[in-house]
């Protein structure tokens, strides 16, 4: 072997940035991971996750080949035994209590990588179950299903021109923790820097004055759940006070009075109690959007993941198509992918099934992950009675985790794609780990989809597998082939990759994988570019303003203008993330959970003196669900009577296997969070503005 270290070039898989890496190595060993100056996209950009592929490459808790639960141990067994297992445990359980006894659950970081993306479909197509999960319901569905109900499909997100706006105005969302989200944006730091540098705004509102609300011009506090009267507001001050402007999207637009008609009862005088802004901020956030020459609105997971997460979303949309900041440079636009799976896959269908006990809707396929713990414990045909997880970890992302926990120690047969053993994999049968992504080629179907510039790249492997090792598409493939017994020669993802870029929008440019390969930094295909009414996958090219899903949800949306709080849970709880911990499996990096401790309750001085708590004093915060002891962090970055925990932690479960994580092991937000709470326009989980009791 050389002793000689050589450069390997390849995307960052970690978050949704796509930000460009330089490696020096020696074969497996990794000297230094840099940030590719000449990356088009991030231009040398990284952040602290990017040496978390070191870590998680070389960390000794990952498994590298299948094992086996036996009695409190684990013991390794070949793929053939590991395949066939899991197959004809399936079966037999179908055959036993039907097709629906079998639940799959697919994690996060399936859309991260692209051998997962298109090879697990046809293991779900083979066992052929109605009770599909996975975390969109935990995360962006709400975002999802404005698209299809607007813009006919579940993909036409709108992506902020953030490189051209002179004023962006976010909702619940934090780009400087997350790196952006359903807004692929390396380095989104000096990008929102370079907005005020050029004399625009950045207008932040959320229950916590966040990192991204430290460094806007302008952060105004909005009770949790409550944003969908915040844009009611706003869109009345238009009409009201004539703002409205449709510019060249005005011959596509259904709707517009009935709209006006719509929001006619919301001024902002009438919501200013309701979400805890004043009516004149509400009414001078509605004028500056209008009066931007290049201005959008932008709404992530806080109005996402909420009661009225559709509503949100809906109305976010119609508030950028209204101030003619949609399809527009500076606005909210859409992409033009190389790999077009956009424009050249399906485009998404709701409500052909519901789930058995709540009668909850599936969206392309998929139930809402909040009815996962009820069907599998509510007896009766179609319970379910096995679960396949992939790439996650439903015990600390889901609601009720706690639940889940114990009703996962029922099922039986549990079966794990997965590279640790974690709070959920605990529970298997088997497991089966694929390679990660230093070992894998990846290409981001995702992500260039969502991306604030039209790129795209190519990574090739930094080394080759072990011969003991699979990737991800291979334990996909095999394990249908065992399943289904026809042994079918199926593609590589290169091989599809290369004709989705053969069949995409640049072919003239003859972009391959080939020439990808030959441009291992990427390529840069320009700016985001106006393409309604060719990007509206409506049959009559019509946007909707109000489409008829969510006009039936204005009674819900009226009767919460008076909210009904619970005494005995005074406090609203809301999530957060950290630059560093973008996932739970991510706190098995030294690197990323050393320092100062982030599993804290943060809460606001007023309230932390009314209840007699100090800076770092053990709390117990209680719901409905369930109770958690954990530090309070006192500051008043938090909006009084609101309370955040972060996401992803609780590792200090029996069983779990991960070294670094149990030593920093915290509490989970999700044995709080309820899976009763839901929008139940969207089937999203609820978890901002869940009601709790906090006490010393």
């Amino acid at each position: 072997m050389s002793t000689t270290p050589q450069l390997h070039y390849r995307v960052c898989n970690l978050c949704e940035a796509m930000c460009g890496l330089e490696i020096q190595h020696i074969g497996s060993e990794v000297l230094s991971i840099k940030g590719d100056k000449n990356d088009p996209f991030s231009q040398g950009h990284i952040c602290p996750k990017a040496m978390g592929l070191k870590d998680i490459f070389e960390d000794p808790n990952r498994l590298k080949r299948p094992v086996k639960k036996v009695g409190e141990d684990w013991e390794e067994i070949s793929w053939e035994e590991a395949y066939e297992t899991v197959a004809s445990r399936i079966k037999e359980i179908q055959a036993q209590y039907g097709p629906a006894s079998i639940g799959i659950y697919a994690g996060n970081p399936n859309v991260h990588n692209v051998g997962s993306i298109l090879n697990l479909p046809l293991l779900i197509k083979a066992i052929k179950t109605p009770n599909l999960f996975s975390a969109t319901s935990a995360d962006q569905l709400p975002h999802h299903f404005a698209a299809l109900e607007m813009f006919g499909h579940y993909m036409a997100l709108p992506i902020p021109d953030i490189d051209r706006t002179d004023y962006m105005l976010i909702l619940g969302g934090n780009p400087l923790a997350s790196n952006g989200s359903i807004m692929t944006v390396p380095n989104v730091a000096k990008r929102l820097r370079a907005i005020q540098e050029r004399g625009g705004q950045v207008i932040v509102l959320d229950p916590r004055k966040t990192e991204t609300a430290d460094k806007a011009t302008a952060h105004h506090f909005v009770r949790p759940g409550t944003d969908v009267y915040v844009l009611l507001g706003m869109i009345h001050t238009l009409f009201q006070e004539k703002l409205v402007s449709t510019g060249h999207l005005q011959p596509y637009l259904e709707g517009l009075a009935e709209i006006e008609q719509l929001v006619a009862a919301y001024s902002p005088e009438a919501v200013s109690q309701t979400c805890g802004m004043e009516a004149e901020t509400i009414r001078q956030l509605a004028r500056e959007l209008a009066g931007a020459e290049r201005g959008l609105i932008y709404g992530r997971m806080g109005v996402s993941t909420q009661a009225f997460g559709g509503a949100c979303n809906w109305l976010l949309n119609v508030l950028n198509i209204l101030t003619d900041n949609l399809d527009k440079a500076g606005g909210m636009m859409f992409t033009s992918p190389a790999m077009d799976y956009v424009a050249n896959g399906s485009r998404g269908k709701r409500g052909r099934w519901k789930s058995r006990v709540r009668g909850l809707e599936e969206f392309r396929g998929e139930l809402p992950v909040s009815a996962m713990l009820e069907e599998m414990t509510t007896p009766g045909e179609g319970q379910i009675k096995a679960l396949i997880t992939v790439a996650g970890n439903p015990v600390l992302s889901t609601p009720n985790g706690g639940e889940l926990d114990k009703a996962m120690e029922e099922l039986e047969f549990v079966a794990c794609v997965d590279i640790y053993i974690n709070e959920t994999t605990r529970h298997a049968d088997i497991i089966l780990p694929p390679t990660t992504g230093l070992e894998a080629s990846h290409y981001d179907m995702v992500f260039h989809a969502l991306a604030v510039r039209n790129t795209t790249r190519f990574s090739q492997p930094m080394v080759e597998k072990s011969p003991e090792q699979r990737h991800d598409y291979e334990i996909f493939q095999s394990l249908t082939r065992a399943y289904t017994g026809q042994y079918n020669a199926y593609p590589t993802p290169e091989m599809v990759i290369d004709m989705g870029l053969q069949a995409g929008p640049y072919k003239d440019q003859g972009i391959t994988v080939a020439k990808l390969k030959a441009h291992p930094s990427g390529i840069d295909l320009g700016p985001l570019m106006p393409v309604i009414p060719e990007r509206l996958f409506r049959e009559d090219k019509k946007i909707p303003l109000c489409p008829e899903v969510f006009v039936k949800d204005m009674p819900r949306i009226a009767a919460g203008l008076k909210p009904n709080g619970r005494e005995d849970y005074p406090f609203l709880l809301i999530g957060r993330r950290h630059l560093r911990s973008n996932n739970s499996w991510m706190h098995n990096s030294h690197r990323l959970v050393k320092g100062r401790q982030r599993c804290t309750a943060m809460i606001h001085p007023e309230d932390a003196s009314k209840l007699g708590i100090d800076n770092g004093q053990e709390i117990k915060v209680r719901s409905a669900t369930g109770a958690v002891q954990i530090p309070a962090e006192v500051t008043d970055s938090m909006m009084p009577g609101v309370i955040s925990i972060p996401h992803g932690w609780g590792h200090g479960k029996k069983g779990v296997k991960l070294d670094v994580a149990q030593a920093h092991a915290g509490v989970s937000l999700n044995d709080l969070t309820d899976h009763r709470l839901i929008d139940p326009v969207t089937g999203n989980a609820a978890f901002s503005g869940v009601p709790v009791h906090v006490s010393a």
